[in-house]
């Protein structure tokens, strides 16, 4: 991985593993794992976002649920069909990994990449100004990542100003929520949506806006 493709899409994370690592999938002979890491905002809300992992760098014998750790990676999505419908899945694809003796928070991500549509704006029932955001984020080999932000103030104005294709840097944190989905004819369902609350949002400065293929995917 070269330095470039790493410094735009930087994910620090310290927290609790809630469940131990589970089999996903196979790729080239090497195995890969999940699971989930739980981190505090200083709100006291908890954050329980997915990592995934090679068999390289954990002992998938081993129990690590309830250790603490701290890990560095990539925000990633990945878009499958399902049901005849897209659905975006966001995960931290993991570099490194470290048990902890002590306990700590932290969740940091910082992203540099383009925007795939216009951001939309509002505010909150309270009023408070909110855009929403859809970042295309450059991987190796031709791929990229579509990581939904959610910027808010003074941001959330500047980036209402923005076109598809401008080049920004955004810095934050992965936060979690939950919400229902209601499914024609049957019953609502609770899911769990990823996304970046950005702390700042910057214009690249010099870099003209690019040409972007929108990601075409619904969720189901």
């Amino acid at each position: 991985m070269s330095n470039r493709q790493a410094e735009n899409n930087r994910v620090c994370i310290k927290g609790e593993i809630v469940l131990g690592f589970s089999y996903s999938h196979e790729v080239h002979g090497e195995r890969f794992y999940m699971a989930d890491i739980r981190t505090c905002r200083n709100s006291g809300y908890v954050d329980v976002i997915p990592l995934m992992v090679s068999e390289r760098l954990v002992e998938s014998a081993h129990d690590y649920s309830g250790q603490m750790v701290s890990v560095n990676g990539q925000f990633r999505s990945h878009n499958p069909r399902k049901g005849g419908w897209r659905r975006l899945d966001l995960f931290v694809f993991v570099y490194e990994i470290e048990v902890l003796n002590n306990h700590g928070n932290d969740n940091e991500v910082m992203l540099e990449g383009v925007l795939c549509k216009k951001p939309v704006y509002r505010k909150t029932p309270l009023g408070r100004e909110i855009a929403e955001v859809l970042l295309a984020v450059n991987r190796l080999y031709g791929k990229a990542d579509y990581i939904p932000c959610i910027v808010w103030g003074w941001n959330a104005k500047v980036a209402a100003q923005l076109k598809a294709g401008t080049a920004v840097n955004i810095q934050g944190r992965i936060q979690s929520r939950e919400y229902v989905k209601w499914l024609s004819g049957e019953e609502p369902e609770t899911r769990v949506a990823y996304e970046v609350s950005a702390g700042t949002l910057k214009v690249r400065s010099g870099v003209e806006e690019m040409p972007v293929e929108i990601m075409s995917f619904m969720e189901a």
